[in-house]
């Protein structure tokens, strides 16, 4: 596993934000001599500049498009006006080369955001083209150091090169594009902490189809905060998964002893993978913080009774191993053969591709229901654009608030939300190549 270079932190107010192709030295030299890797990146690097900025401000970053291909932004879990999306076709024209386009975004919410391309994002994301932002509390809580801890994965051939099989059948059909190198990217790059001092480590998965399994030894704490937004009562730490675009803030005190180790690490298939690990150079107290208390609530609607709220049910089919027999595309009844063969593989209650009309039309203000049925083989990271969203349990309580919700092979979940932020707005797969292959539909506000 390796660490990546890091990038400096942008300015907040207005900024510019190049996309363009750069190279680095992705593998380490432990793992052998390897040329740098051809990639794209926001201002070159890999993840992009780190933006930190403050809740309340008005962030104004100018995308300038340096690549060969057209692009656009995707501020992931920020609520954004419409326009500011970055959604091609939907809320934008895509930047096309040597274009620029200026994002608006008032930063309503404190939390651990991300951005991405949202144009060929099967591709352009899988090149590297993604950054995180911390939108810092008004008033935070009190730490020894604040970590991003990006988990990605890369698909590379024997010459350290990005794999150019952006379009493989089996990997839209199946779990998606994994890759061959997976790591953890930590900014800033911590070399040592001391024990019992207190960490943030806010993780975030941008892999474009992975699921990441993760634990933390070496601390005691809490999940304060997923996709963002804070929890009213913390997390026990344990195993955290968390499906692509999905995040999850931890608060912790560093039990490790000196010489010792904070470690991070992957599961998968029943294999422990060290990702990164950060000595213990020390002690800093005589014993640690103790109590995490909950982080400031944002200033978003959560919900209350349900009994007003609009049901629309989304059922999910295709892929392999799923007895799909025909669906709609384009507004043509196809058959699976046909679907396949335009590259639509997925559907969303029978229809491949982003519809002509969207799943639901909502009044401002409206509750929506969703009941989500998987009826496919694989899980599904579903993500909503432009607002949050908290899960309807089992026993009729509600879960936190959410924008992006892991759905395993079979298995049915609801998610129910407040239609309070008026435009067109994207439902899709956060595995990208199966939005590619067809998941993803709309839903208007108005």
């Amino acid at each position: 596993m390796a660490i990546l270079p890091q990038a400096n932190s942008a300015a907040t107010g207005p900024f510019v934000l190049e996309a363009k192709p750069s190279s680095m030295q992705l593998v380490p030299p432990e793992f052998g001599q390897h040329p740098e890797t051809e990639v794209w990146g926001f201002d070159g690097t890999v993840p992009g500049p780190l933006i930190r900025a403050r809740q309340g401000e008005l962030l104004q970053p100018r995308l300038i498009n340096r690549l060969p291909q057209p692009t656009a932004v995707h501020w992931h879990g920020l609520r954004v006006p419409n326009a500011m999306d970055g959604v091609p076709g939907m809320t934008q024209d895509a930047v096309l080369p040597g274009d620029d386009f200026l994002y608006e975004l008032p930063l309503k919410d404190a939390g651990t955001y991300w951005y991405h391309s949202h144009n060929q994002s099967t591709e352009q994301v899988a090149r590297g083209l993604y950054g995180v932002m911390v939108v810092s509390e008004a008033e935070a809580p009190e730490t020894d150091h604040d970590i991003v801890v990006v988990l990605d994965d890369w698909r590379l051939s024997e010459k350290a090169q990005i794999a150019n099989d952006f379009g493989a059948v089996h990997d839209w059909t199946h779990a998606g594009r994994l890759g061959n190198f997976i790591h953890a990217a930590l900014t800033p790059q911590v070399s040592e902490v001391q024990q019992n001092q207190r960490l943030r480590l806010r993780f975030v998965n941008v892999a474009t189809d992975r699921i990441m399994t993760v634990s933390l030894l070496g601390l005691t704490g809490k999940i304060a905060a997923r996709d963002g937004m804070p929890l009213q009562e913390p997390e026990d730490l344990g195993l955290m998964v968390l499906g692509p675009a999905e995040r999850a803030d931890v608060i912790a005190d560093v039990s490790a002893a000196p010489g010792e180790s904070v470690q991070v690490v992957l599961h998968e298939r029943g294999t422990a993978y060290l990702l990164e690990e950060i000595e213990v150079a020390g002690r800093h107290a005589k014993a640690p913080r103790g109590v995490v208390a909950p982080l400031p609530d944002n200033p978003i609607t959560r919900l209350g009774s349900l009994s007003h709220a609009r049901r629309i049910s989304l059922t999910m089919e295709g892929g392999a191993m799923s007895g799909l027999r025909q669906g709609r595309y384009e507004g043509e009844l196809l058959s699976s053969q046909e679907l396949f063969e335009a590259g639509q593989i997925w559907t969303f209650n029978g229809e491949a591709g982003l519809p002509a009309e969207p799943i639901t039309t909502a009044q401002r203000g409206e509750i929506i229901r969703m009941p989500i049925h998987n009826n496919t083989a694989f899980p599904h990271a579903m993500h909503l654009h432009g607002t949050h969203f908290q899960e309807v349990l089992p026993d009729g309580g509600l879960g936190p608030l959410k924008d992006t919700l892991l759905v395993a092979r079979r298995e049915t979940r609801e998610i129910a939300f407040v239609a309070d932020n008026p435009g067109d707005w994207l439902l899709h797969c956060h595995m990208l190549s199966h939005q590619a292959a067809g998941m993803k539909t709309w839903l208007r506000v108005t």
